[in-house]
C-alpha cells in the first residue's frame, strides 16, 4: 500500500509490505477534518494501535517569541495586599524560573486604576493605621549580598511568618468584596501609589521579567475621547526612575458599556491609541517603547467589528494585537471538561478569526494571546488549580505556537481566583510546573510533525477524536544538558489508556530523555501536587527550585505513554539541521 503524501521517507522502512491497514492522524496543529481513513484492516493484523512518529528537522515551520510563555499581575493585588510581598525571595524564585518572559500588570481592574505620586499615603496621614505593617514593609527589605540574580540594587525580603498569617487572613476578607464587584459589575477605584508602582517594577525588574504596564483607558473627556492627565503622570515618573516598561491602554474595551454604561469603538480607540503612542514619544525614555493592543475579549460579532475599526485606524501604531480567552465559565466546571476535545479545540477558530483581520490590515503583524486561562469568572477551586486544568493549558501552548501566535500570557502569577500559578502560601501549583518544564525543554523554533498509524477499523460515520496531542520544538539553547540539534516532543495523552509511539526516520534509534508530569496523591485529576517521573516535585527546603531529572530511555525504545498524563521527551543528538544554528 502506497504511503500517504504527508509521510516522510523514514516512515517507509518501518512498514512491512502487505499492511492494508493505515491512517493518517490528524495533528491539533492542523484544522480541518478529523477522520480516520475508511481502510479495511487485513486479516492477521492485531487490534492495537501503533503510532509512527517522524519530525521534519531541516527547517521551522514557526518561530516564536523568546517570551513565548508570559505571566499577568491583576491590579487586584494592590486590593488584597498582595504587591506588598512581591519582593519576597521565594515568589523571585519562582518567577525567575519562567524567565523570560513578559510581566503583564492588567487586569478588570485596570480602568479603574489611579496613580498618584505619593510615596506613603500612611506616613502623609500623620501616623500609622491599621495597615501600618504592610505599607511600611519596606523598613524590612534587605538588600542581598547573594541577590538571585546579583544585580545591584535588587530588593530581596524576608518576611515573618506572622506577617504572611496576617496578609492572608487580610487577602480572605478582600477576596469577598472583590468577588462582589466581579458578580455585580461594579468595580470601585485603585490608587497606585509612587511606592507600589517601585515594588512592582523591582519584582519584574529582579525576576528577570519584563513589565508591561496596561493604563487606564475609561478616564474620558465630555467628547468621549480619552483623557491621558493621569497617564502623563504616570509616564513622567516611570520615566524619572528610568523604569524599561512597555505599554497598553486599556482592557477589553468591548465591555466598556457593561461596566460604566458609556462604549468606546474600534475607530476611537485607535485614535486614543495613536494619541499614546504620541505622549511615548514626547518623553526621550519611552520614544521607542512597545505599544501593544487593543485586548479585546473573545472575537465575537460585536468585537470583531471593534477590532476592525481599531485596525483601519491604529494597526500600524501597536508592534502587536492582543486578545483573550477563556475556555470554562467558572462557576460551572467540572474536572471531566478538562478532557474534552471539543473544549481544546475552540481555541483554533479564535485564532482564524484573528488571524484574519489582522492580516487583512496589517500583513505580517505580530499576534499574542493575553489574559489566558482555563476558566473565567476568577475560576474554581480544586479544578482550574489542579492537574487536570494542565491539558487545556499544554494544548494552548502547543496550539498557539504552532498556528504562529508569538507570545501568550498566562492569567495569572499569584492570587487572582484560582487560575493562577503559585498559591498564598507561595507553593507552586501544576501548572506551574508544567510551565517550567515548557520554558527549560521548549525553543522558540516550530517544526512540523509526522504521524502514521495502525489502528483499528473505525465504526462507519463515527469520528475519531485526536485525544493524543502532539507538539515539536527545538530544544531551548538555554539547556545546557542538549546539544544544539537535539529536539523536544510535548504529549499530552487524554485517553484513559496507554499509547504507544514508535520514533520513526531522524528520531529512530536515538537516545529520549523523558519527563512524565503525573498527580502526586490520593486526589488524582484535582491534586494540586504533581510527580516528575514518580518523584512529587517541590521547591527545596533552602527556597530553590528542584532540579528536574529525566529518565534516560534505551536507544529504539518505544515511548508507552501512561493514560492521562502529559509529557515530554528530548530526543538527543538528532543533528537537525534546524535546530542547530540560531
Amino acid at each position: 500500500m502506497p504511503c500517504p503524501s504527508s509521510c516522510p521517507p523514514g516512515l517507509l522502512a518501518l512498514m512491512a509490505p502487505g499492511l492494508a491497514l493505515m491512517a493518517t492522524f490528524s495533528l491539533p496543529s492542523q484544522a480541518g477534518d478529523r477522520r480516520a481513513l475508511p481502510v479495511e484492516k487485513s486479516p492477521g493484523v492485531k487490534g492495537r494501535t501503533l503510532i509512527l512518529l517522524d519530525v521534519n528537522t531541516k527547517s521551522p515551520v514557526r518561530i516564536i517569541s523568546e517570551n513565548f510563555l508570559s505571566l499577568q499581575l491583576d491590579p487586584s493585588i494592590i486590593h488584597d495586599g498582595w504587591l506588598d510581598f512581591l519582593s519576597s525571595r521565594r515568589l523571585v524564585t519562582l518567577a525567575r524560573g519562567l524567565a523570560p518572559a513578559f510581566l503583564r500588570f492588567a487586569g478588570k481592574r485596570t480602568d479603574f486604576l489611579q496613580f498618584h505620586n505619593v510615596k506613603n499615603p500612611a506616613k502623609s496621614r500623620g501616623g500609622p493605621g491599621p495597615d501600618y505593617y504592610l505599607k511600611n514593609y519596606e523598613d524590612d527589605i534587605v538588600r542581598s549580598d547573594i541577590a538571585l540574580d546579583k544585580q545591584k540594587g535588587c530588593k530581596i525580603a524576608q518576611h515573618p511568618d506572622i506577617m504572611l498569617e496576617l496578609q492572608r487572613e487580610k487577602a480572605a476578607q478582600m477576596h469577598l468584596v472583590l468577588l462582589k464587584e466581579q458578580f455585580s459589575n461594579t468595580y470601585s477605584n485603585l490608587t497606585l501609589t509612587a511606592r507600589s508602582l517601585d515594588k512592582l517594577y523591582n519584582f519584574a525588574d529582579c525576576s528577570g521579567l519584563h513589565l508591561i504596564f496596561a493604563l487606564n483607558a475609561l478616564r474620558r473627556n465630555p467628547n468621549n475621547s480619552w483623557n491621558s492627565s493621569n497617564a502623563l503622570s504616570l509616564l513622567k515618573y516611570s520615566a524619572s526612575k528610568k523604569y524599561n516598561i512597555s505599554w497598553e491602554l486599556g482592557n477589553e474595551p468591548n465591555n466598556y458599556r457593561t461596566l460604566i454604561g458609556r462604549s468606546v469603538n474600534g475607530s476611537q480607540l485607535g485614535k486614543d491609541y495613536i494619541q499614546l503612542r504620541s505622549l511615548l514619544q514626547l518623553i526621550r525614555t519611552y520614544s521607542r517603547a512597545n505599544l501593544y493592543g487593543p485586548n479585546i475579549g473573545r472575537p465575537r460579532k460585536n468585537v470583531m467589528a471593534l477590532l476592525e475599526g481599531f485596525m483601519k485606524v491604529a494597526g500600524s501604531t501597536v508592534d502587536a494585537v492582543t486578545w483573550q480567552h477563556y475556555y470554562i465559565d467558572g462557576r460551572v466546571a467540572k474536572v471531566t471538561d478538562f478532557l474534552k476535545t471539543r473544549l481544546l479545540d475552540t481555541l483554533s477558530d479564535q485564532i482564524r478569526k484573528i488571524q484574519k483581520v489582522v492580516n487583512t490590515y496589517t500583513p505580517g503583524k505580530k499576534i499574542w494571546l493575553e489574559g489566558v486561562g482555563a476558566t473565567s469568572a476568577g475560576g474554581m477551586n480544586n479544578l482550574s488549580d489542579s492537574y487536570a486544568a494542565g491539558f487545556l493549558w499544554l494544548n494552548t501552548l502547543g496550539l498557539l505556537a504552532s498556528q504562529g501566535i508569538d507570545v501568550v500570557v498566562r492569567h495569572s502569577f499569584l492570587d487572582h481566583g484560582h487560575n493562577h500559578l503559585v498559591d498564598q502560601n507561595f507553593n507552586p501549583l501544576p501548572d506551574y510546573w508544567l510551565s517550567l518544564l515548557y520554558k527549560r525543554l521548549i525553543g522558540p523554533k516550530v517544526l512540523a510533525i509526522h504521524v502514521a498509524g495502525l489502528q483499528r477499523k473505525p465504526r462507519p460515520g463515527r469520528v475519531i477524536r485526536d485525544k493524543l496531542r502532539i507538539y515539536a520544538h527545538c530544544t531551548s539553547s538555554h539547556n545546557h544538558n542538549y546539544v544544539r540539534g537535539s529536539i523536544t516532543l510535548y504529549i499530552i495523552n487524554l485517553h484513559r489508556s496507554r499509547k504507544k509511539i514508535k520514533l520513526a526516520g531522524t528520531l529512530r534509534d536515538k537516545i529520549v530523555h523523558q519527563y512524565l508530569l503525573q498527580p502526586y496523591g490520593k486526589d488524582g485529576l484535582h491534586s494540586k501536587s504533581v510527580q516528575l517521573n514518580g518523584q512529587p516535585l517541590a521547591m527545596v527546603d533552602d527556597g530553590t527550585l528542584p532540579e528536574l531529572k529525566p529518565r534516560p530511555l534505551r536507544a529504539g525504545r518505544t515511548l508507552v505513554i501512561p493514560p492521562l498524563t502529559m509529557s515530554f521527551y528530548v530526543v538527543k543528538n538528532v543533528n537537525a539541521l534546524a535546530c542547530r544554528y540560531r
